[in-house]
């Protein structure tokens, strides 16, 4: 090779990068020309890759296409030979894939010269040479044809695979060991070929069913992917020789149908009555479309074993359930101590256009090894149509492929033909025992196509013709693999006619069952672990006590005061820790750590696990709670809320990724399977819970009433005005009061201690199951007179409201103040300030569900003159004006009541801090002035 050969500079590069990569993990990775060139450039202790100059030659790059032929008298060495064979296998692991048949459509796609012998300067006649194919197949010698082929049936035939990006060699060996030495090929028997076939007849024939008695109904079927059916069938069939109890899955409402009856075992005459929909009473203002729905059921494997399936329930927002199912999976394995996850994973099933294009599968994948979250791996199946809604894949991704994101972990991604269901079945063994092997993610993108429109309804010809034509005229997977078995001699016609004959016979049963007075609408059930917990009116719910007996207040406020010997505590924090003493003693009133911490303590060793995550929980993003204390000249971490008690339940508080969507809804995931439990999330400002939206929207306040589905999760959100911007002053309490109804959620806002503690605690001790929205604070995690005494602990309950504790004489108060958070200890130093003997402010500490009784009840002592003024320091667009107005009107029990806030704005908050001051006076003047 020459200076003037461009050959020399625009191919090597990239090759050499990926040689230099694999050099600097392991040297002897690489061949000895290659390992003396980079020794020779610096080795390991130089910083980049090498630079190729006119005179870099090393006998690992020989002659491209089109240059002279090597004369026979000058021919290379045989280490020659052999090192460029080890770069045609090295090619084939990296870009075989780019040369795998795995669209079933069968479209081309570019060739790459790095696959052709050629390129590495062999000539025909060099195919017959013998090499050593040590790097695959032990240390036998073939020649290069054998290994040619063996390379080009593994990973150019139906099977693409990328996995060359994992760091870890033993991890790339493994995969090479188990994908080369059978040419990434299962050999099934008779039974196993005729399992595949029933299943994907099951999948055909449901789909035709249901388009010939529902004419024109959506279903958003499988057609063109029926292979989903078998490979699901395969894995929860190989899942249970691992051993597995418990698989999660997720999936948007794409094949939902079929999976639904014929794998998850959903009786067809329940789908049918539901398109039938006659029951319209059953489902006023409630319920959901059946491709949403989830369902549970037992799977006896060949073992005997029966396996436990969930599919959760899931919105029309694609890729959203991913978090809450491996929260719900990582719920069943702290509840039955598996933290290798080896009894249970989750498999989530995903669309190619939503797996490229939905944010949250990043944040998904982000978490999966992170040790707050880690399930021991997940199985990914996206079930590739090769289009999204009618947006064709140049339009929808950037990447090659649709699932390139996932290359941000270290796991392998194989990429099948949706049309060869042997191939699928070798993808899904290798997966699983990939899984089980390395406790990673795996993805499956199984090609396929979309037969029909995004729904029955649409018409997909109009804006892809050539390609809807293409599939018109391609038969069906199940035909397809049944003349490839009919070749073998596996199985007559008849017998899968006979098959097909029986698996119509079940449908007609069960349509006429659907549709007969005999059916019988089937019970839902969250499970044998929601036994006991209920989600009526809470004013059907008895009020419990949590207030816990002192002596044992003061042991655990002692317990969380105290490091253990040895231990060398931060000098600042040394403080924080003689204060809990204190506090333990009577000394000194209870802070909100405290308060809370104490109700996290109280619950663990009553046998309640508590889990909170979030940005910077463990310390508090105002360096308040300090759950986990870090030893000041080791590092070393210790958790005082884990050494309370030797039968203790375990508190688990870690800090979270920079993420709100995958985190809340892994945590809400996990709420749906520990009813026991304190899940919680907390914001890192309450503001940033927008960016979760969707599973606020579409699961946490809506669950119930769709799917009927309870969760007991706790959301602290830091809300207060005090002037630190748009941005970090409002948890959007407003959004929260819009979106409750039917009493769905808890919405409270403490000013107290106390308060923190007995909510927390309600939210576990008393068998009412709703999530739980909190406005926390911030300045007053540290007010002088936000403190409670350790009394207050000891008995009584939450407050809904609290009335004034003023010495004032509420017959003769002209006006009553309603407020919530930390306006009120404002508007009590300003009503000292001026002495203002005839204004009353009341506390209310639960905005929903507000019953009008209780609110009446506060107003009692106050003459029927006195005015009540609801008073916050949102806009009036925000906070809770609206919502309180709109319930009561312009009277509350027969009081005029009127709001005061700031005035209306698109933004929740001045970012100056000398106007907000100006306008928080300006609201407290207005609090005082006369009527």
């Amino acid at each position: 090779m020459t200076q003037n050969n461009p050959w020399h500079h625009s191919l090597s590069l990239a090759f050499v990068e990926g040689l230099y990569s694999d050099y600097l993990r392991d040297p002897a990775s690489v061949t000895a020309d290659w390992r003396a060139y980079f020794d020779a450039e610096g080795g390991r202790e130089w910083g980049g890759p090498p630079t190729l100059g006119p005179n870099f030659a090393p006998a690992s790059l020989f002659n491209p296409p089109g240059a002279a032929a090597r004369p026979r008298e000058a021919e290379a060495s045989a280490a020659d030979v052999q090192d460029r064979a080890d770069q045609l296998i090295r090619s084939f692991r990296v870009r075989g894939h780019l040369a795998a048949l795995i669209d079933p459509l069968g479209l081309p796609r570019p060739r790459h010269a790095e696959l052709e012998p050629a390129f590495y300067g062999f000539s025909d006649a060099d195919l017959d040479r013998r090499v050593s194919a040590r790097t695959f197949h032990g240390e036998q010698v073939e020649t290069l044809r054998s290994v040619l082929s063996r390379m080009r049936n593994t990973y150019c035939r139906s099977i693409g695979v990328q996995y060359m990006h994992i760091d870890d060699l033993h991890v790339k060996r493994w995969l090479e060991e188990r994908m080369e030495a059978c040419e990434n090929r299962i050999t099934l028997g008779r039974e196993s070929q005729v399992r595949i076939l029933t299943k994907l007849l099951d999948a055909v024939i449901l789909e035709e069913f249901i388009q010939k008695k529902f004419l024109g109904a959506k279903s958003f079927s499988l057609e063109g992917a029926e292979s989903l059916i078998p490979l699901l069938d395969l894995a929860f069939e190989h899942a249970d020789t691992q051993g597995v109890d418990e698989i999660v899955l997720g999936m948007a409402h794409r094949g939902r149908l079929n999976v639904l009856v014929n794998i998850m075992g959903k009786p067809a005459a329940d789908l049918f009555r539901e398109f039938e929909d006659t029951d319209p009473e059953l489902h006023m203002g409630r319920g959901d479309v059946k491709y949403h729905k989830g369902y549970s059921s037992g799977r006896v494997g060949a073992s005997g074993r029966t396996m436990h399936l969930s599919l959760c329930f899931n919105p029309s927002h694609l890729e959203f359930v991913n978090p809450v199912a491996m929260g719900r999976m990582r719920a069943k394995q702290d509840r039955f101590e598996d933290p290798k996850g080896d009894r249970g994973f989750a498999l989530l099933i995903h669309g190619d256009a939503a797996f490229a294009g939905e944010g949250i599968v990043q944040e998904s994948l982000n978490i999966s090894e992170l040790a707050a979250y880690r399930t021991g791996g997940t199985i990914h199946v996206v079930v590739n149509n090769q289009i999204g809604f009618t947006t064709t894949p140049c339009d929808s991704r950037s990447s090659t492929y649709c699932t390139d994101v996932a290359k941000m972990l270290q796991i392998p991604i194989f990429h099948v033909n949706g049309e060869d269901p042997e191939a699928v079945a070798q993808v899904v063994r290798l997966s699983l025992d990939f899984r089980r092997q390395f406790k990673r993610d795996v993805v499956i993108d199984m090609y396929g196509y979309r037969r029909r429109g995004h729904n029955e309804g649409d018409e997909p010809s109009f804006t892809d013709p050539k390609l809807y034509q293409a599939i018109a005229r391609r038969k069906s997977v199940a035909e397809g693999y049944l003349e490839h078995l009919l070749k073998l001699g596996e199985v007559t016609r008849e017998e899968a006619e006979e098959i097909g004959r029986k698996r119509r016979a079940k449908l007609e049963e069960e349509l006429a069952l659907s549709r007969s007075k005999a059916y019988v609408q089937p019970r839902d059930s969250q499970g044998a672990h929601w036994k006991g917990y209920e989600g009526a009116s809470e004013a059907d719910v008895p009020r419990v006590e949590t207030g816990v007996e002192r002596a044992k207040l003061s042991t655990l406020l002692e317990k969380l005061g105290t490091a253990p010997d040895g231990f060398h505590v931060h000098p600042k924090l040394e403080r924080f820790l003689a204060g809990r003493l204190e506090m333990a003693k009577g000394e000194r009133a209870l802070d909100w750590s405290a308060g809370e911490a104490l109700a996290f303590a109280t619950l663990a060793v009553e046998g309640h696990r508590v889990r909170l995550t979030g940005q910077d929980s463990e310390r508090g993003t105002f360096s308040h709670r300090h759950a986990v204390l870090h030893d000041y000249q080791t590092g070393a971490r210790y958790e005082s809320l884990n050494h309370l008690s030797p039968r203790q339940s375990r508190v688990y508080i870690r800090n979270s990724a920079l993420s709100e969507t995958a985190v809340l809804g892994f945590e809400y995931g996990y709420s749906l399977d520990y009813p026991e439990a304190l899940v919680a999330w907390e914001a890192q400002f309450g503001d940033f819970a927008n960016v979760a939206q969707p599973i606020i929207d579409q699961f946490i306040v809506s669950a119930e009433d769709k799917w009927n589905r309870l969760s007991g999760l706790v959301m602290l959100l830091p809300h207060g005005f005090e002037g630190q911007g748009p941005e970090h002053s409002s948890a959007r309490l407003e959004r929260f009061l819009t979106l409750a109804a039917e009493e769905n959620i808890q919405i409270i806002v403490p000013t107290t201690p106390a308060q923190i503690f007995h909510a927390l605690r309600r939210q576990v001790v008393r068998p009412w199951r709703k999530p739980l929205i909190v406005m926390t604070p911030k300045s007053l995690l540290r007010h002088a007179k936000c403190v409670s005494p350790l009394d207050e602990f000891a008995q009584g309950r939450f407050q809904r409201i609290i009335p004034d504790a003023a010495a004032i004489d509420a017959a003769a108060a002209r006006r009553v103040l309603l407020v919530s958070g930390k306006l009120y200890y404002e508007l009590v130093d300003e009503r000292e300030r001026l002495g203002a003997k005839d204004v009353a402010i009341v506390r209310v500490e639960q905005l929903y569900p507000l019953q009008q009784r209780d609110v009446e009840a506060a107003l009692t002592p106050y003459s029927k003159s006195a005015e009540v003024v609801w008073i916050q320091e949102e806009p009036e667009n925000a906070g809770a004006w609206r919502f309180l107005v709109a319930r009561f009107g312009e009277r509350i029990d027969g009081r005029r009541f009127r709001g005061l806030s700031r005035r209306a704005a698109a933004s929740p908050a001045t970012g100056s801090p000398a106007s907000h001051r100006i306008e928080q006076k300006n609201l407290l003047e207005q609090a005082f002035a006369a009527q």
